[in-house]
């Protein structure tokens, strides 16, 4: 999921054992206006939207809300072409990147639109449909790693989608390892596939890759410390967040936080409000994390928390 702005000043958090949380704790901010799940999320100028996602009643909502930090107030956007939730989002350069996700009647899409200057507008469309994927801005270049590529069959996608935003055009590129519900982000020139799962509450995993475009393959990084899938991941300051999730036991509340320069992890504040199918995005040093199921399965929530990282 990934746009920085000016918001509030805190001190450093000090490098602390695995086990032990920071003291910086999460704060509370204004409720999503129409609470709902499985959604995306990106930061578009000085507001972070919220795309899509399930209604309470199981609905596919092609809804658009865009929060502003500074005023910790929601206005409504003109909702999306069609009803889609699972899809993921990117922000750049005053545009807001939708792509894939499932549809109503939950096939896997191959749909993508943009949001420019108060309108949506239809791109090329996606070579293989995605969904339950993640993506993220990297050179130029919005890449779509994991997700389902079919609802049968060798369902999970094997391959990720490069989209050149100079070219408009889109290329097949190495994927990660297959899995679905992860969270992606970017940080330096460098795409990270954090955590996901294989199939159901009981396959999630703790796998962390990166990946440069141009290079073969995605690399293997120290894993996260629990597993999680349903999850959602964003940058902040050279350090990748791993916020929320769901496994059989419920929803996940360990927050972790990976530094690229040490290369090891640390253990963040838990989230308040536990969820999975949020939408996490990074926005002036602090971490959101947005709306979701505060249970595992179909459950919503308004929910909008953020953590400072430093």
């Amino acid at each position: 999921m990934r746009c920085v702005a000016p918001f509030l000043a805190f001190g450093l958090l000090a490098w602390v054992p695995l086990g032990a949380a920071t003291p910086v704790a999460w704060e509370r901010h204004a409720s999503l206006l129409a609470p709902r799940t499985e959604i995306a999320a990106a930061v578009l100028g000085e507001e972070i939207v919220v795309v899509g996602g399930f209604n309470a009643d199981g609905s596919a909502s092609a809804r658009v809300d865009a929060y502003s930090p500074s005023r910790d107030r929601w206005r409504r956007l003109p909702d999306l072409p069609v009803r889609v939730h699972h899809s993921t989002a990117v922000g750049s350069k005053g545009r807001l990147y939708v792509l894939g996700g499932y549809a109503e009647g939950g096939t896997p899409l191959r749909t993508a639109f943009v949001f420019q200057s108060g309108k949506w507008r239809a791109l090329p469309r996606l070579p293989l449909a995605r969904a339950a994927a993640g993506a993220a801005l990297v050179r130029g270049r919005i890449v779509v790693a994991g997700g389902v590529a079919q609802t049968s069959g060798a369902r999970l996608a094997r391959t990720a989608l490069s989209f050149d935003l100079a070219k408009r055009r889109w290329s097949v590129v190495p994927g990660p390892s297959p899995r679905e519900h992860l969270g992606v982000t970017s940080f330096a020139g460098t795409v990270y596939a954090v955590a996901g799962r294989t199939s159901g509450l009981d396959t999630n995993l703790t796998h962390l890759e990166s990946y440069r475009p141009g290079e073969k393959r995605w690399r293997r990084l120290g894993p996260v410390p629990g597993s999680r899938g349903g999850t959602g991941a964003a940058a902040t300051g050279g350090t990748i967040v791993s916020v929320g999730g769901e496994e059989p036991g419920g929803t996940i509340r360990e927050v972790y936080a990976y530094s690229v320069a040490a290369a090891s992890w640390r253990r963040l504040d838990d989230l308040p409000t536990p969820r999975h199918g949020l939408g996490v995005a990074a926005f002036g040093g602090r971490i959101f994390a947005i709306g979701g199921g505060p249970e595992p399965g179909l459950t919503v929530s308004g929910a909008n928390e953020s953590i400072v990282v430093r």
